[in-house]
């Protein structure tokens, strides 16, 4: 099922079979998802497989020009997606469920487009997006079929504790201290607006959400919580950690291969 993109569960709907854009629809969003095992991340590296380099290639293809796309954020290494939003600009005429249907034929299996859908001309998949959503699968036990996409935890840390913790976070702004050192950004503030933690069988999920997030801020915050889960640090440490902006008081970064985005939201306004 396609996840809602749109506030108040607004869905996108195509009204006819084979919905054909204009010209004057130049600037268009594409939902994907993937599993970022085997990519170096989202962004374009001079010398590393990456998502947007698969998918720009894949456009390429397609639509017989060189397209680029402008992701939503930046995952990192191993970071999957199971909603990302990009946006791009072409011209012609676009058959998109019929683009759709091309481009997952040509893109790996660990790649999958949505949907293309046509915005305004100023619509923009990162500085338009007001919400960002992120999951952290653990295991509480091996499973051979999830391995790869979640964190197995061999001794199980005290979740009441981490989610005691986890709640602090919905009372700052200031989040330096979870963010990767020497990062160029012009301000540290971001509002949380979730933070609680989903048990299923032997899977648990932390479900964060805000309007923005730092780099490598998931994985940092999830690794403090498992700190104190483990005992290392109290709760009320939370507390301390975020006052001192320091990013070596809070806890080791959590695995990559755990982390998905999982959500991304927009004003209605932007689509057509």
């Amino acid at each position: 099922m396609i996840r809602s993109i749109f506030f108040f569960k607004v869905q996108f709907q195509v009204h006819s079979s084979i919905f054909v854009a204009m010209q004057n629809k130049s600037r268009y969003f594409i939902e994907l998802a993937y599993d970022g095992t085997h990519y170096h991340g989202w962004q374009r590296q001079p010398q590393s497989i990456t998502v947007q380099e698969v998918l720009e290639d894949g456009l390429h293809k397609m639509l017989r020009e060189k397209v680029a796309v402008t992701g939503a954020g930046r995952t990192d290494a191993g970071v999957h997606a199971s909603q990302m939003l990009a946006h791009f600009n072409y011209d012609r005429e676009i058959d998109l469920e019929h683009l759709v249907y091309r481009l997952n034929r040509w893109l790996p299996k660990d790649i999958a487009v949505y949907q293309v859908m046509p915005v305004t001309d100023k619509a923009h998949a990162r500085f338009h997006a007001v919400k960002r959503s992120y999951e952290y699968h653990f295991l509480l036990r091996p499973d051979p079929f999830q391995v790869l996409q979640a964190y197995v935890l061999f001794r199980k840390p005290d979740f009441e504790l981490m989610q005691q913790a986890a709640q602090i976070l919905l009372e700052y702004k200031d989040f330096e201290c979870f963010s990767r050192s020497n990062t160029d950004v012009k301000t540290f503030l971001c509002d949380v607006s979730e933070a609680r933690f989903e048990f299923r069988d032997h899977k648990v999920i932390f479900h964060i959400t805000a309007n923005r997030f730092l780099r490598n801020m998931v994985r940092a915050i999830v690794g403090t919580l498992l700190d104190i889960g483990y005992g290392k640090k109290s709760v009320n440490d939370m507390h301390a950690i975020i006052a001192a902006k320091d990013r070596s008081k809070a806890g080791a970064s959590a695995p990559a291969g755990g982390l998905f985005l999982s959500k991304i939201e927009y004003p209605k306004e932007l689509f057509l």
